[in-house]
């Protein structure tokens, strides 16, 4: 069994005999094989144990156990309490994810300040086959099926080529005691109830349940790898500058595989990546999706996707300076004698005697009209940046300049208005210069 263990750590390069690691310690059979095993198998290890103050005596049986056994096997213990409850109510999480958060982010924080390698925990051949059972009854992919994974970050799972049979043998050939937590004893929860009734129930309709659910996790390993490594490929052809071009990905052999993968990492639900994915060709320009960080849009045949903005502000303009706005640009706006004129689309050349402060700089509004210049009548802003294609997350992101009767004098980066532009007439020009800040 040792070997086994020991074979398992090496061909997943879990740990090293030089450096320090952290073993969750809760007394229960698992974690007292680990502590165990680790320690006979020659590496450093420091226990640490966690008290959530939720089974009454009971946990301070465990808690007793615990120091016991560190000080019979001269390891040094860690020890915390929490009130778990307090937390689930404060942070309105349920009781199981309170102990979960409590839990790993004290593991954590204790590895940095001791200086380990890795938080050793648990994980068993049974809790893989409970986890993958789990994410089927949820629904799942490939990933949920497989398993749990022998390193996260820096959670390593040195035990998972063993089974919860094989750790009772081992500690029963050693005389080793162990505390078991009641509560795993009753059938409330899905992996209890799955641990409890279903298993047991599937090893009665096939004597190879367990054995079988493990080889299939192997197997979806395996094809995950394969999968990761074709979606890599297809993503890195597909996606220029955020956006993906519809036509190229409705070609691709399933272009809803692309778009979780590319989508679901900001945030975007699976039930609405199958409802874009459903609907390809037939989504409209100007459709848009948000998740709690991302949007998403339709744009010329594209899907482009940024991240949320703030809303911008708007900004007063008392007089001629320089001004920065929004912590991103800098306006310029300075008097110059006779006419002046400045071909460049970042600068804006308006008659002085027509311009009356103070200016304000703003985001385009609803019902925004102005007379671009060179045309006749005015229109709406909305329309004319439709006409210059812009997506409407530019749209979002378009600014006026405004004088102090409201009228639109320049859309920044596009067009003065044609009413304040300069003439023949002109005797001073106001010329306005924006900027981007590095």
């Amino acid at each position: 069994m040792l070997n086994k263990v020991r074979q398992f750590i090496e061909r997943h390069h879990l740990l090293d005999v030089s450096q320090k690691y952290l073993v969750a310690l809760s007394g229960g059979a698992d974690s007292v094989c680990l502590l165990l095993m680790l320690k006979e198998l020659g590496y450093k290890v420091e226990a640490v144990h966690c008290n959530f103050n939720l089974r009454g005596e009971e946990s301070y049986r465990d808690e007793a156990f615990v120091k016991q056994l560190c000080s019979t096997q001269h390891i040094e213990l860690h020890l915390i309490h929490f009130d778990t409850r307090t937390y689930a109510s404060l942070h309105k999480v349920s009781i199981e994810m309170a102990a979960r958060e409590l839990r790993y982010n004290y593991f954590e924080q204790l590895r940095k300040d001791l200086h380990c390698a890795g938080i050793c925990v648990a994980h068993h051949e049974d809790d893989t086959v409970e986890t993958v059972l789990m994410n089927l009854l949820r629904g799942t992919g490939l990933r949920g099926l497989t398993g749990i994974k022998p390193c996260n970050g820096y959670i390593l799972r040195p035990l998972l080529c063993i089974s919860r049979c094989d750790i009772e043998s081992w500690l029963k050939s050693k005389g080793q005691a162990y505390v078991t937590d009641s509560t795993n004893l009753e059938a409330d929860v899905m992996r209890n109830k799955l641990r409890l009734q279903v298993i047991p129930l599937l090893n009665q309709v096939s004597q190879g349940a367990k054995i079988n659910i493990l080889k299939t996790t192997r197997h979806m390993t395996e094809a995950t790898a394969v999968y990761e490594k074709s979606i890599a490929d297809a993503l890195t052809r597909l996606v220029k500058d955020d956006t993906i071009s519809i036509e190229q990905l409705c070609q691709e052999p399933s272009p809803e595989c692309i778009l979780y993968e590319w989508l679901s990492a900001k945030g975007f639900s699976s039930q609405t990546i199958e409802s874009i994915s459903d609907s390809l060709n037939q989504l409209q320009a100007g459709r848009e999706w948000t998740s709690a960080t991302h949007q998403l849009t339709v744009h010329r045949g594209q899907l482009v996707l940024e991240p949320l903005h703030a809303e911008l502000p708007s900004l007063r303009i008392p007089e001629t300076g320089v001004y920065h706005y929004n912590g991103t640009e800098k306006y310029r706006i300075k008097k110059e004698e006779g006419k002046q004129i400045v071909l460049d689309c970042q600068s804006a050349c308006l008659d002085a005697e027509k311009l009356h402060f103070p200016l304000t700089i703003r985001p385009v509004l609803n019902g925004d009209r102005f007379q671009p210049f060179g045309m006749k009548g005015t229109r709406l802003v909305s329309d004319f940046l439709t006409d210059v294609h812009l997506s409407i997350f530019d749209k979002r992101r378009t600014l006026v300049i405004c004088d102090a009767n409201g009228e639109i004098v320049w859309l920044v980066g596009h067009r003065p208005d044609h009413r304040f532009c300069i003439t023949d007439s002109t005797k001073n020009t106001i010329i306005i210069s924006r900027e981007k800040l590095k």
